[in-house]
């Protein structure tokens, strides 16, 4: 669970790490630092900021602590950054505080709290609150064990283009829990996420092709979908590998061209 939360906060960080504050100057002055790598800078200009009360200095200095940018990485001081910037409202800093709590980072690991401060940051739309409220009541983390409300908040991310959401909402769909077993519905929720590149979609969009579950059966496609997720699973490949024993070399050499033609359009 905790390497759940680390790869949904890459990609918090990468669109959150110095949010617009409104503030003239200092900010500026810290946003420029922080881009041009000059951490220590950034922290000092971001310090000066948050101890004067500002809410999104507050939440980029917890960032750097929990991150060690410019200041040796401190998880306790980060989560009592990320605190100060919750109480005063916004959805990042909420979110990010239920991730402390959520893997105990920085504070006790608390199944409770965090349900708390995600269901703050999913009120105001955080997709990776909405996100991990549906992870809690799936797996009854701090909560009654609930697949309708697992359902209903894994749907809210997923509209909102949550990767891991999608995924999970795939899965529900795939195993009937929470809603009637649909596998054509797993499969479009499987399929977008894999267009993110999640492995972990790419590897079950597979399975369905190979099994033809939501979908014609299709070796090619099968092959596809598995060489796209094996390079971010290795362990994975033993399935890639089985179904090109049921495969002609041509339509080998079909599914890796069609991986090669995916990974050059998606390639960032």
């Amino acid at each position: 669970m905790h390497q759940l939360f680390k790869l949904l906060i890459v990609s918090v960080l990468a669109s959150v790490m110095f949010v617009s504050a409104g503030v003239a100057g200092p900010w500026e002055d810290a946003v420029a630092a922080a881009g041009r790598k000059d951490y220590k800078a950034a922290f000092w200009l971001f310090k000066s900021l948050a101890e004067q009360g500002d809410a999104s200095a507050q939440l980029s200095l917890g960032m750097m602590y929990g991150k060690g940018h410019g200041v040796p990485q401190d998880h306790v001081k980060a989560a009592l950054w990320y605190k100060k910037a919750a109480e005063q409202g916004g959805a990042r800093a909420p979110f990010l505080l239920g991730g402390a709590y959520f893997t105990g980072m920085g504070v006790v690991q608390d199944y409770v709290k965090a349900i708390s401060w995600y269901r703050k940051a999913a009120a105001q739309e955080n997709a990776g609150g909405q996100f991990f409220l549906g992870l809690m009541y799936d797996n009854g983390m701090g909560v009654a064990q609930d697949y309708l409300k697992a359902v209903r908040w894994y749907w809210k991310a997923a509209e909102q283009g949550d990767a891991m959401a999608q995924f999970s909402l795939g899965s529900m769909y795939d195993n009937g829990k929470g809603l009637p077993q649909d596998y054509l519905k797993a499969v479009r929720w499987y399929r977008k996420a894999a267009e993110q590149g999640y492995a972990s979609a790419q590897y079950l969009l597979a399975l369905m092709y190979a099994d033809g579950k939501g979908v014609v059966q299709n070796y090619v496609k099968a092959h596809m979908w598995y060489n796209l997720a094996t390079p971010n699973e290795t362990v994975l490949a033993f399935g890639r590998d089985a179904i090109a024993k049921k495969m002609t070399p041509a339509q080998i050499a079909e599914a890796q061209k069609l991986a090669s033609e995916w990974m050059a359009k998606h390639r960032k």
